[in-house]
């Protein structure tokens, strides 16, 4: 089981008093959740007005402190179509990137997802596939794009628990009829992070947490920080790994 930590998301500033937005401060906040227990990291790279950015200058510099800080720890990034809104320039500004992630994750409810899993495929970096919805799933396997997969996403954005869950069996259950036998991870946001760590560690799929995510520890109170979060995660997974 891996534990991602998912360091801002789309969040605004005012989210939380310790969102990490520039580069220097996103390596510094990575250190931080790597030494709580994460074992990856996945971020929206931020540009200077702290707006979301795949601008090759931001990504670059951004990768490039995580590495400086973090040597060996993966690292992901966000292609969201929202981002630069043109799919033509998402593609222009991943073809641009020097300083490349080691994985980006992109979402199949997005028409233009096979042309950037291909153009990411092209640059080396190697993808992880976002299902929210059995039509996601549906798309991935009738695409064919699954063993282009380092992973699958699945992401559920459902705040009621069982409609949450039965989201994510949908999706499931589609991968396991098609035979789809990528890693899964396993996550929910905000009401539902949580209940979606406990059944990540109770089914052994890898899961992750972070800002991005949900800004409140297991027993409802505030996180001072993704750090926070990353270690109760770690201690949810430790315990269901010795049980």
């Amino acid at each position: 089981m891996l534990l991602q930590a998912c360091l801002n998301g789309a969040r605004p500033h005012r989210f939380h008093p310790r969102l990490p937005l520039t580069p220097a401060a996103i390596a510094e906040d990575a250190a931080e959740a790597v030494a709580a227990g994460a074992a990856e990291l996945h971020v929206h790279v931020r540009g200077p007005d702290g707006r979301e950015t795949l601008a090759p200058e931001w990504v670059d510099a951004t990768v490039a402190s995580l590495r400086a800080r973090l040597p060996g720890t993966l690292v992901g990034v966000s292609t969201g179509a929202w981002i630069e809104r043109d799919d033509d320039r998402r593609l222009a500004m991943i073809a641009s990137w020097r300083e490349l992630p080691d994985h980006a994750s992109v979402n199949l409810s997005e028409p233009g997802a096979p042309a950037v899993i291909e153009a990411l495929r092209r640059r080396g970096v190697a993808v992880e596939a976002g299902l929210a919805t059995a039509a996601d799933a549906e798309r991935l396997v009738k695409l064919g794009l699954a063993p282009l997969a380092l992973r699958i996403l699945v992401e559920i954005e459902e705040q009621g628990e069982a409609e949450a869950m039965a989201a994510a069996d949908a999706i499931l259950a589609i991968l396991s009829r098609a035979g789809i036998a990528k890693p899964i991870l396993l996550h929910g946001v905000d009401r539902m992070m949580w209940p979606f760590v406990e059944r990540a560690a109770r089914e052994r799929y890898s899961t992750r947490v972070g800002l991005e995510d949900g800004a409140t520890l297991p027993d409802g109170t505030t996180a001072p920080s993704n750090a926070a979060l990353v270690a109760a995660a770690a201690e949810y997974l430790r315990k269901s790994s010795s049980a």
